[in-house]
């Protein structure tokens, strides 16, 4: 088969194909019949295994060659074969599975059929009963309206015997029983609807006949004057409202009757509650905690009640309020009991008692690991010695080789007992560090090392651990230097009224090396004794309260605080205050930098959570809600706030002004400082404070936590004042805005070379002092009126040299007279700049001529020494 071109066609291969034909249908009818190939499927047939005990033929058991596709060997049939058999095989197992598989999906469609037919059967029984009792309650209801009806109508069927009886009353009496039939408007279209029920035994026909008498029958008579009434109403109300019942027929009460669906929802509302369904709540009364001043949503909220529904009461009372605005307890209280609760008055200072510490029971108390701190003078070797404990290295991670922060770290001692170490700077602009680390503790380890002795920062901690009332244990350290001088630490300690044991004293003694770990283990030892006399124990079941140690603000966690928990249990999850701080907490991170789910007392964990950052030394407390959290804080900004604000109410005038005065006269270095932490930028703050003297000082613009951002870079431009960063530095934005408006940003690690910096840069606002030497004198030995010039003094230099360019005094019986520069100096008749000693020369005071011979001419240079802070 070839094509137009005489080319053979594209086909599928093989001598299998066959041609064949498809209709290709189109738009608007048309179709197009195309010539396509199809292709067989071939089948392979495997040949049936022969007998047992046949003749082996040379084909074996893998049937007739001549029918095998070419080049497939015996093996290869065998093989694929195999595969054919053990795919049919797993066809069969997998055809098995899905059947049973189905068979028990179609057990369990049955079983749940079943269970809601059944459900809906005994819905169907229940709809059923509560229809039977409301078929059987109206049903009651018509009887006893059908018998209301016939009582009626006998009534009525009385009055019109006894109307009959009486002489038929003239045509313009008629209207005097409108009133009558008026009183029974809704009994009367049931009677002129069937006559023959409402008056039996009167002649039917006898309004229908012709020829009736001009006079009209007593019934006829009642039927206009029904009439008339139902028109007039008609005419009042515009139309009938509601459907007329049995009820309704038989009632003597006029007005609206009620509508069929408003008897259906009767009805339903019967059902409902025969169920037990649609109860009304009781209303709960509230004991509402009232402030002196209230937000009207937290009053709402305390009520339970609609912040709606407590703006419309304020407004019927003539106060146009909203949600967010704050009213006063007396209006409150008013609010309150409109809404039937009781008012309950509360000062702002109540809040607090919320976190009132309850005196735990005896029996609730647990052992608890002690709190140590590590203090003594800078470089006397606390930090080494703790990581010789915890056999780790942390001195080398501290700049300048000193710590700077407080560190807290936890330590299981070889008989399994644990102890809590702060770690506590001993530089001098710490001091606020080591009296926090001291209030906090249990157990004051003092680190001096025995080649120095006591020093400044030693006697410090040792009135911290003394105001504290703390115990102590002395760490002499450094022992393993050749200079090392024990003995002389423990005579030093006795000026400071610290008497060891080794001296008949009660406090204990330690030598030990962090070098060389030696007297490490008795160290521990002295501490668990220690503490096993101080019997350390507390409730770990109750809500966490703790100390913070150290605060920070980290980029990519926010606010950090490391807090030491010292009663209860701190959990993920709890809410909590911290100074002027909320927060819950998101997570808690050990001193290990494992995150962990609660920690208990003497624990030092990192609490990630805070809405902002704490101050150092502030006390962490557990409260039950978000509520409570945010009043306390917002109290206690608020006092503060208040406390400021009397403390500059209190200052009068004339002491603003005399502040201002001496403010002028001192020269200001304006700063602003950010710091990693919260104790660094608190000891940065008081050690730049103390830089100065009356004629300059530093001024801190701003202090704070984190880094460096655009909002600083501001405020040092409006103050011409540089950034001090303190292992912080400034972000991208605040960078480029520094350099562009010029605001200089110096970055440190070590405290006490930026206070060397800033010292030497308050130095520069020093006014220089200017000191006088005196190069030499001169004798006026006789005076020369000169013509243009004036008096001329004609001197003798008798001492050092005469400058032109100095300055000179006249001196008159020893006493000054006149200071001044000199307008002329010659040598003879030549200008000069210097004349030295024993040499004649003519000098003119410049603007002052009276000078006399015998007078004496002082001459001195001044020379500006700058001037440096101590």
């Amino acid at each position: 088969m070839t094509d137009k071109d005489g080319k053979k066609p594209l086909g599928l291969g093989g001598g299998t194909a066959r041609p064949g034909q498809v209709k290709q249908s189109f738009s608007h009818g048309r179709t197009h019949a195309v010539v396509v190939e199809t292709k067989r499927k071939r089948v392979v047939v495997p040949a049936a295994k022969p007998a047992a005990g046949g003749a082996a033929s040379s084909s074996s058991n893998t049937g007739d060659p001549s029918r095998r596709p070419a080049g497939i060997s015996d093996a290869e049939m065998e093989r694929r074969l195999a595969a054919l058999r053990a795919a049919k095989a797993r066809e069969h197992e997998d055809n098995a599975r899905r059947a049973e598989e189905e068979r028990q999906r179609e057990e369990d469609r049955q079983r749940r059929r079943e269970e809601m037919e059944a459900k809906e059967r005994e819905e169907r029984a229940r709809e059923e009963a509560l229809r039977l009792k409301a078929e059987e309650e109206a049903r009651a209801a018509r009887e006893a309206a059908e018998a209301k009806v016939a009582a009626a109508a006998a009534r009525k069927a009385d009055v019109l015997g006894t109307q009959r009886r009486q002489p038929a009353a003239p045509e313009p009496e008629a209207p005097v029983a409108k009133p009558a039939a008026r009183k029974t408007d809704r009994a009367a279209p049931a009677a002129a609807a069937e006559p023959a029920a409402a008056v039996p035994g009167e002649d039917r026909t006898a309004a229908a006949r012709p020829g009736l008498s001009p006079r009209k029958t007593d019934r006829e008579r009642d039927d206009r004057a029904a009439e008339r009434d139902r028109g007039s109403k008609r005419g009042d109300e515009g139309r009938r409202a509601g459907k007329l019942t049995l009820s309704d027929a038989i009632s003597d009460e006029g007005g609206r009757q009620r509508s069929l669906a408003a008897m259906k929802r009767k009805q339903e509302k019967a059902r409902q509650k025969a169920l037990g369904f649609g109860q009304k709540a009781e209303k709960q009364v509230r004991d509402v905690q009232l402030p002196e001043t209230i937000v009207v949503s937290e009053l709402a909220n305390r009520m339970a009640e609609r912040a709606a529904d407590v703006v419309k009461v304020l407004m019927k009372m003539g106060m146009m309020v909203t949600m967010n605005q704050s009213i006063d307890a007396d209006t409150a209280e008013l609010v309150i009991e409109e809404f039937g609760h009781r008012a309950v008055r509360v000062s702002d200072s109540d809040v607090e008692q919320v976190i009132a510490t309850d005196v735990d029971k005896d029996e609730d108390l647990l052992p608890r690991p002690p709190v140590v701190t590590i203090m003594g003078h800078v470089d006397h070797g606390k930090t080494s010695l703790l990581d010789a404990i915890r056999k780790t290295s942390v001195v080398s991670g501290e700049a300048g080789g000193i710590t700077q922060h407080i560190g807290a770290y936890q330590v299981t001692t070889a008989s399994g007992q644990q102890i809590t170490f702060l770690d506590t700077p001993g530089h001098a602009a710490f001091t606020s560090m080591r009296a926090r680390g001291a209030q906090v503790t249990d157990i004051v380890v003092l680190v001096v090392a025995a080649d120095d002795a006591v020093m400044p920062q030693t006697v410090e901690a040792i009135n911290h651990a003394k105001a504290a009332k703390v115990p102590m244990i002395i760490a002499i350290n450094k022992v393993d230097k050749p200079d090392a001088n024990p003995q002389k630490v423990r005579t030093d300690l006795l000026q400071h009224e610290i008497v060891v044991e080794a001296m008949s004293g009660d406090v204990q003694d330690v030598e030990v090396s962090a070098k060389t770990g030696k007297g490490l283990d008795e160290l521990l030892e002295a501490i668990l004794l220690q503490a096993e006399i101080l019997e350390l124990r507390a409730n770990p079941d109750r809500p966490a309260q703790g100390a913070v140690i150290e605060a920070k603000l980290d980029v990519g966690r926010g606010p950090v605080a490391t807090v030491l928990v010292q009663n209860g249990t701190l959990k993920r999850g709890d809410i909590f205050v911290v100074g002027e701080q909320w927060g819950k907490v998101r997570a808690l991170v050990n001193d290990l930098g494992d995150r962990v789910d609660e920690a208990g007392p003497s624990v030092p964990v990192e609490v990630l959570g805070l809405t902002g950052t704490p101050q150092a030394g502030d006390t962490l407390n557990v409260v039950a809600t978000e509520a409570q959290a945010r009043e306390i804080v917002d109290y206690r900004v608020k006092t503060t706030r208040d406390k400021r604000a009397a403390a500059g109410a209190a200052t009068t005038l004339e002491q603003l002004m005399a502040k201002a005065k001496a403010d002028l006269s001192v020269a200001e270095l304006p700063v602003l400082v950010k710091a990693d932490v919260q104790g660094s930028a608190e000891a940065i703050v008081q050690a730049l404070e103390k830089v100065g003297n009356d004629e300059v000082r530093v001024r801190i613009l701003h202090s704070g936590v984190g880094a460096i951002t655009d909002s600083d870079v501001i405020l040092a431009e409006a103050s011409n004042a540089p950034i001090i960063g303190f292992n912080v530095r400034a972000n991208a934005t605040a960078r480029a805005s520094a350099q562009q408006k010029g605001v200089e940003i110096r970055y440190y690690s070590i405290i006490y070379d930026l206070i060397d910096d800033i010292r030497q840069a308050a130095s520069g606002l020093l006014k220089a002092e200017v000191r006088e030497n005196f190069i030499g004198y001169a004798k006026i030995l006789q005076v020369f009126r000169i013509t243009g010039v004036g008096n001329v003094a004609g001197c003798l230099v008798t001492e050092g040299v005469a400058r032109r360019s100095a300055g000179v005094r006249l001196l008159r019986d020893n006493v000054v007279i006149h200071e001044g520069t000199l307008k002329t100096l010659k040598r003879f008749k030549d200008e000069v700049k210097e004349v030295i000693s024993g040499q004649e020369c003519g000098m003119a005071f410049e603007r002052y001529e009276d000078v006399r011979e015998g007078d004496v001419i002082e001459i001195f240079e001044r020379e500006e020494v700058q001037r440096k802070l101590t």
